[in-house]
């Protein structure tokens, strides 16, 4: 009989002690459990971060120090349909007599290696406005003495012009950014 009491004793703590083991591995594995769902549930929840792919097209400012990488970007991911180069002629320093008198030195030509028409519009870097919208310039022809919409007062602003190469319907199909520099003397 005294043998049958230690056999009860040893197996009672014996389950006990596996009981306790079980319990622990079970809190253990619903804790793991429920980290990967919150886990899962919180990256479900949280925006996909925008691509080129899915996010909205933006102009890019060319300038001297960039004009090289913009290039090589618009020719990667660039649709075939769109003109695959272009080339900008024109003076990037223009410079106004008066604010309602044209420029003598303002010249934006749409070169002969260009494939589209081309319209541009001046745009003051600080509020958007735009100070001058031209009108389409066909492959092979320019424009000069360029007199803006806007009276501007005398001073130094910081522009850019937005070229707009279009389709033979006048729909643009892409667009480049060039800064430009516009005094007004008097």
């Amino acid at each position: 009989m005294a043998a049958e009491t230690n056999r009860e004793k040893n197996t009672g703590k014996g389950g006990k002690k596996r009981g306790r083991i079980a319990l622990i591995i079970c809190l253990v594995l619903i804790t793991i459990l429920l980290g990967v769902i919150i886990f899962l549930l919180l990256r479900k929840q949280a925006p996909e971060p925008a691509t080129a792919d899915t996010g909205p097209e933006r102009d890019t400012l060319v300038t001297e120090e960039n004009a090289e990488r913009v290039a090589e970007e618009f020719f990667q991911e660039t649709p075939e349909n769109v003109p695959q180069a272009y080339t900008v002629t024109m003076s990037s320093d223009w410079t106004f007599e008066d604010g309602s008198k044209p420029s003598e030195d303002a010249y934006v030509e749409n070169s002969n290696f260009n494939t589209t028409g081309v319209y541009f519009d001046i745009i003051k870097e600080d509020t958007e406005e735009t100070l001058y919208g031209s009108p389409i310039i066909p492959v092979g022809k320019h424009i000069s003495n360029i007199k803006l919409d806007k009276d501007l007062d005398a001073g130094k602003y910081d522009c850019v012009c937005v070229y707009h190469l279009v389709d033979d319907d006048g729909k643009t199909l892409t667009t480049v950014r060039v800064a430009v520099k516009i005094t007004v003397l008097n």
